[in-house]
């Protein structure tokens, strides 16, 4: 009993360290993360938006959530994937790793660091998406579960390619190509009538799929049954993810 209640302010001290670190490392990008995260998304909203106006409130919905998915992938999965690339080229991992610091304190702190950097960027398209293209929101309490569970994965798959890439050139590349295969391989910005069977039963395996369709529901509504499967999907596959970075990590500490 002794040694739980003595852990447990070690491990907390750990992540909050670790978050702080991550936080002050990057506070100087923030002219960066204007541009991807809210002007690149704002620019698709006024491209995609002119095609769907006249096609219903349906095709300008998938436009509002897919934009504000790309903000995410830009400011979670990409940075996440850009921080552990160049962590390991310049040895951090390797430092930090023969300190006695938890290799999953060390991802949840950087998950949740970007997450924070990436919530300015995500309520300015959120609430300028929306007035550019008239969609009016109904926002759901939800939303406080939704959006947490569709950074995880994503920002997951970010830690998964910075760990496993050979350089930060190559960690960038592939990071360009899954964030362009997963927002447009699935009904993201294209609502699932319009798109081709093949491409749909290829979506299933994609978690923008499920992000996509869970920030519908709790953005514009209605919220309905398929969230849960929605959000059983993504907390799934945020496990996987997470789990697959760290197993991937080498580390030294215990």
């Amino acid at each position: 009993m002794r040694r739980s209640q003595t852990e447990r302010p070690r491990i907390g001290a750990q992540f909050i360290d670790l978050w702080l670190m991550q936080l002050s490392n990057w506070r100087w990008s923030w002219r960066a993360m204007v541009v991807t995260g809210i002007f690149a998304p704002m620019m698709s909203i006024a491209a995609l938006g002119a095609f769907a106006h006249g096609r219903g409130q349906e095709a300008l919905t998938y436009v509002l959530t897919g934009s504000i998915l790309l903000s995410l992938m830009f400011e979670n999965q990409n940075k996440v994937a850009q921080n552990f690339a160049f962590m390991k080229a310049m040895g951090t991992l390797d430092f930090l790793g023969t300190l006695p610091v938890r290799r999953y304190m060390v991802i949840l702190a950087t998950v949740l660091a970007f997450f924070v950097l990436s919530a300015p960027a995500l309520v300015v398209t959120l609430l300028l998406g929306s007035t550019l293209l008239g969609v009016g929101l109904s926002v759901s309490w939800l939303v406080l579960v939704v959006v947490p569970l569709c950074v995880l994965p994503l920002a997951g798959i970010g830690a998964v390619i910075g760990v496993l890439a050979r350089t930060q050139e190559e960690s960038s590349s592939f990071t360009l190509l899954v964030t362009m295969l997963l927002l447009f391989f699935g009904p993201v910005f294209i609502p699932a009538s319009r798109l081709p069977p093949w491409l749909l039963t290829v979506s299933h395996i994609s978690p923008t799929t499920y992000a996509a369709s869970a920030l519908r529901q709790v953005l514009v509504g209605p919220v309905t049954g398929r969230l849960w499967i929605d959000l059983l999907v993504l907390a799934v596959l945020s496990a996987v993810t997470l789990w697959f970075a760290g197993s991937r990590m080498q580390w030294k500490a215990n």
